[in-house]
């Protein structure tokens, strides 16, 4: 199968959307319980990028994000630790990460020690690590959310690198690791794993 062509990426909204759809096809995947893409894993993607751009899709609301973490086994997000837990901003409040819910969850002590005040994103990059997807989601709709408000979606991506901002655009993934190196959920060892629906089925 020829390899699709990757879209051009020119504003914040598109470097966001391309992030998300490659994001939709690897949960989709994973559900499937794939070896490796698939012809309708990459539709998704392609599905999905497009209507991001054009408006007539968009990310679904952070509900579905706040109940997984309410249902979830109560462990650390990012390395399934149940011990010593405590409250974490995913965007770190000293750059400006509010203290609502949406940007709130568990993490162990010694990785919230370890991640300090970094985004995490450049925190998991230093340790050579990529997110769940669900924490993963949950971050690029910040990331949006952010990004909407301050009206930076349409600006030029180029531009935008340039600013000074809570979180690292260059950092939002557009390549993810093989299937097989990738969770949906970080879960403790003796948890069933987390199988909820996500944001590829239906794509929004």
């Amino acid at each position: 199968m020829k390899k699709p062509r990757k879209p051009d990426i020119d504003t914040v909204g598109d470097h966001i959307a391309w992030s998300y759809a490659n994001l939709a096809r690897a949960d989709a995947a994973l559900q499937d319980e794939s070896a490796s893409y698939q012809r309708i894993h990459h539709i998704i993607r392609s599905k999905l990028f497009s209507g991001l751009k054009k408006g007539t899709m968009a990310m679904r609301s952070l509900y579905d994000d706040e109940r997984i973490k309410m249902t979830a086994p109560k462990a650390c997000c990012y390395c399934g630790s149940e011990d010593k837990l405590s409250v974490d901003h995913l965007i770190p409040r000293i750059r400006g990460g509010a203290d609502d819910s949406d940007n709130l969850i568990l993490a162990c002590r010694a990785c919230n020690s370890s991640k300090q005040g970094r985004d995490m994103l450049e925190w998991m990059k230093k340790k050579e690590a990529f997110p769940s997807i669900l924490l993963l989601r949950r971050y690029l709709k910040l990331v949006a959310r952010y990004c909407d408000d301050n009206d930076l979606l349409s600006i030029a991506l180029s531009d935008a690198l340039q600013r000074d901002l809570p979180f690292d655009l260059s950092l939002l993934p557009h390549v993810f690791p093989p299937l097989a190196e990738l969770s949906l959920w970080v879960c403790p060892p003796d948890a069933h794993p987390l199988k909820p629906q996500v944001a590829s089925r239906p794509p929004t």
